[in-house]
């Protein structure tokens, strides 16, 4: 399976896609208008058969909004919207959103459900300090389920 993964920035700088009504300040990132960019991605690169990306409305340096979304086979799915999340180090928070939804992929998950995983995933990375995510699959399948982000040890 082709999967295309990235953020607003890599869409933007890495490949000339624009989300049309973003601010500067990135506080608000409304899905529909992501889901318009990746379809216009898809069209340009036939090929892919899911592209993903994460929505991060930032409203402080230590809170953000927390989302993302998946195209799949001509659909899009949007995981849990997680507002006024307390962010102890944004760094990492895409790579774990990636791994969390590569590792979705892998069991076989629908991709609704795989995006699910990576947004728990980066989720609890950004809510733990360092830059690589600590979090166990126990932990991941807790939020994916509806627990909270605050981590249990």
């Amino acid at each position: 399976m082709d999967v295309l993964i990235g953020n607003e920035e890599d869409f933007t700088a890495a490949l000339g896609f624009h989300v049309d009504g973003v601010d500067t300040e990135l506080r608000s990132l409304p899905a529909p208008r992501f889901a318009a960019m990746i379809r216009q991605v898809v069209d340009a690169f036939p090929g892919l058969r899911l592209v993903a990306t994460t929505l991060r409305g930032v409203q402080s340096a230590s809170r953000n909004d927390w989302s993302a979304i998946a195209w799949a086979d001509g659909e899009v799915h949007q995981a849990e919207q997680r507002t006024g999340l307390e962010v102890l180090d944004r760094v990492g928070g895409g790579d774990s959103f990636a791994s969390g939804m590569i590792y979705g992929l892998l069991q076989g998950y629908e991709p609704a459900r795989a995006l699910e995983y990576g947004a728990a995933h980066g989720a609890l990375a950004l809510t733990t300090p360092g830059d690589t995510s600590m979090a166990s699959l126990a932990e991941v399948e807790h939020l994916v389920a509806g627990g909270g982000a605050r981590i249990v040890r």
